[in-house]
């Protein structure tokens, strides 16, 4: 995204900061709800970029990421101009799912602006089916932490 500074990556976290854009805005001058979802998107991108498992490895394994679910707690808005800090966290990655925790604070005074939590799954490039997170990137990430399997169990 423009105007991002170079991210800050964990095995498991990854911190980036950027400007509001004003082509992200709603008619009540706010960032708009559905750009909080590209927010948490883009920097789950850069967190996989970061370590090694961008785009070149997903084709590489013949799969992708899709997003099942977003549950997003709102705090405060964001405006235009203001800076930033998006923080992603991978919490857990099992079976086809990997959940990961965005947060995006207000760099000027570090006021959380928004919670996200997003469930991913791993998916067949052929035919969209879902299937294993492969062995290398769950251990890349930081493995699977024990606890109770994610929401619906219909998804292995």
């Amino acid at each position: 995204m423009a105007g991002q500074a170079a991210g800050l990556s964990s095995v498991r976290a990854y911190t980036t900061t950027w400007r509001v854009r004003s082509y992200e805005l709603d008619a009540n001058g706010h960032v708009n709800n559905a750009v909080y979802v590209a927010y948490a998107e883009e920097v789950a991108n850069l967190h996989a970029e970061s370590i090694g498992f961008g785009r070149a490895w997903i084709r590489e394994h013949a799969g992708t990421w899709v997003a099942r679910r977003h549950e997003i707690t709102y705090f405060l808005p964001a405006v235009w101009g203001q800076e930033l800090r998006l923080r992603t966290e991978v919490v857990e990655m099992r079976g086809a799912r990997a959940t990961r925790k965005t947060t995006i604070h207000r760099v000027e005074d570090e006021s959380l602006l928004v919670e996200m939590q997003t469930e991913w799954v791993w998916v067949r490039l052929s035919d969209g089916r879902p299937i294993r997170i492969p062995a290398t990137a769950i251990a890349a990430f930081g493995g699977a932490p024990p606890g109770p399997a994610l929401g619906n169990t219909d998804i292995r």
